[in-house]
């Protein structure tokens, strides 16, 4: 994947560098029959040829946008990309970011750049460029032959090799783009870019982690990326086998006692806010692989089971991006991570478990195991850490994309005030939540006739009987369970990302921290 980093030269916005690299130049404009800023200082310096080119190649300045044009006499550059940039075409949340990850499609063979802001403001342009960043996010690692790898991936199968020899070897992309950005104040866009950045590699390392096959990332593999934390500030514990049996957590081992992977509950706790202020707690289920045990899955697609655990990989994530930027509030994320395998020593169907808080599960369906991790992740979170608000994730059942599609993800409260604030912060990042009811109904459907509970209530309200189980572990916390199934993992590619992985909840939950117990410190 090639990594962007960025290199910061003031520059006023009447001026043009002299010492552009020689990689391509990028320029945002706006109306091309009215050009401002450094896109009209470009327009003169080419006496005219950048208007006339862009009237040529029909570009309207629409967002988003983008174009590229070749030795303009007078440019500092021998290719300039111009990026759509009029606001009133604006559409959508966090446009600039949006525009960035359209202007990192140009870029990903070149080896250096620049990018000539003008007089836009340091959060706008810090916006693009973590955009920018996120736009060129690739998780090819694994690819010999990564540019060749995803030529032969085409939809049409056609390849751009085949037009030329066959025994030439493709081009690698290059390991690092090096982009020179001119700014008027880069004291200020810095300032600014340090914080989008930092959630930007929050995301992309929730991206890395649902990306990683299930051979190299187990339930230990990936405590120990929650461990690396350690290094921005985050106090890390992670719980063990034995560690977990003593205090109950009969439900999240049963999960993990068909693998030969131990299980692992990683607490990452980051206390940047007030002291003695309760923590926002963020629980993730961590299912590195699902077979769905003896209750086994059909071997279709069952591959992507290797992203059952976006739920964790976005807490990773977000406390990442929260660590990096500084953030100050005082957050504590969890995850219950394991390997569901159907070994002669896994869950059956009829076993019956008591979890921490001693309340008793049937299991009904081994499948249905992600809510049985969660129940004892969400009960050790509530009594260890009396949290203000406790917010779970978890790609928890296919039954939400059936409602949802991969559009929104599902969201279940007992709280009407924080199912608002994340419905804005999901608006504001793209990063949509759409509220599914809860209710004394939809709780009998999980009633048993041998324990307390079972885990599954059938075909009907899936999603919602998943909910209700979760929410017998709550007690009276304010709470919302998010069900990232359709969106953590094979989500739609957008401009900002082209992954199996999305890194979902990074950003909302990110944006819902900051607006919500930042703004008011």
């Amino acid at each position: 994947m090639p990594q962007l980093s960025f290199l910061f030269k003031p520059l006023p916005a009447d001026e043009l560098p002299s010492d552009a690299p020689d990689g391509p130049l990028i320029v945002p404009v706006g109306k091309p029959d009215s050009l401002s800023s450094v896109a009209a200082v470009l327009d003169s310096a080419t006496s005219g040829q950048l208007s006339a080119s862009l009237q040529a190649a029909e570009f309207k300045g629409s967002w988003g946008e983008t174009v590229s044009l070749f030795a303009l006499a007078g440019a500092p550059s021998k290719q300039i990309i111009a990026g759509g940039s009029d606001s009133e075409k604006a559409k959508g949340p966090q446009p600039y970011i949006m525009l960035g990850g359209k202007l990192a499609a140009r870029l990903l063979k070149a080896k250096e750049a620049s990018i000539h802001l003008g007089d836009l403001d340091a959060d706008k342009a810090a916006d693009l460029l973590a955009g920018m960043k996120l736009g060129a996010y690739r998780f090819n690692r694994y690819k010999s032959q990564p540019e060749k790898a995803a030529e032969e991936d085409k939809p049409d199968g056609k390849s751009d090799d085949s037009k030329g020899d066959d025994s030439v070897e493709p081009e690698l992309p290059p390991e690092s783009i090096e982009i020179t950005v001119y700014a008027a104040d880069t004291e200020a866009l810095e300032a600014a870019f340090a914080q989008t950045d930092a959630i930007a590699a929050g995301t992309m390392l929730a991206r890395d982690l649902v990306n990683e096959p299930p051979n190299v990332l187990g339930p230990e593999e990936f405590a120990g990326v929650a461990q690396a934390l350690g290094d921005l500030g985050v106090e890390v514990t992670v719980l063990d086998e034995t560690q977990m049996a003593d205090l109950g957590m009969n439900a999240l081992l049963g999960v993990a006692q068909g693998s030969v992977k131990p299980a692992r509950l990683a607490i990452m706790h980051w206390k940047g806010g007030s002291e003695g202020d309760k923590p926002v707690a963020i629980v993730g289920k961590g299912v590195v692989f699902d077979t769905g045990g003896i209750s086994i899955k059909p071997s279709g697609g069952m591959e992507d089971m290797k992203g059952d655990m976006g739920g964790a990989a976005c807490v990773v994530g977000l406390m990442h991006a929260l660590a990096a930027r500084g953030a100050k509030a005082n957050v504590v994320g969890v995850i219950g991570l394991v390997e569901n395998m159907p070994d002669g020593n896994a869950q059956r169907p009829g076993d019956i478990v008591t979890s921490m808080a001693g309340k008793t599960i049937e299991i009904i369906n081994t499948d249905a195991e992600g809510r049985l991790v969660l129940a004892d992740a969400l009960h050790y979170t509530r009594t260890t850490y009396d949290p203000v608000v406790m917010i779970d994730l978890a790609t928890l059942t296919g039954a939400i994309l059936v409602a949802l599609g991969q559009e929104h993800a599902g969201m279940f409260t007992n709280n009407d005030e924080l199912a608002d604030a994340l419905s804005a912060s999901g608006q504001a990042t793209g990063e949509r939540v759409w509220r599914m009811p809860l209710g004394p109904a939809y709780d009998k459907m999980i009633n048993s006739r041998f324990a307390d509970m079972k885990n599954t209530g059938g075909r009907f309200a899936g999603s919602i009987t998943a909910a209700q189980f979760l929410q017998r572990f709550v007690g009276d916390t304010p709470w919302a369970h998010l069900d990232v199934a359709g969106t953590a993992m094979s989500a739609p590619k957008t401009a900002i990302n082209e992954s199996f992985g999305s890194g979902f909840g990074v950003r909302l939950l990110n944006a819902y921290i900051r607006d919500t117990y930042e703004t008011a410190t």
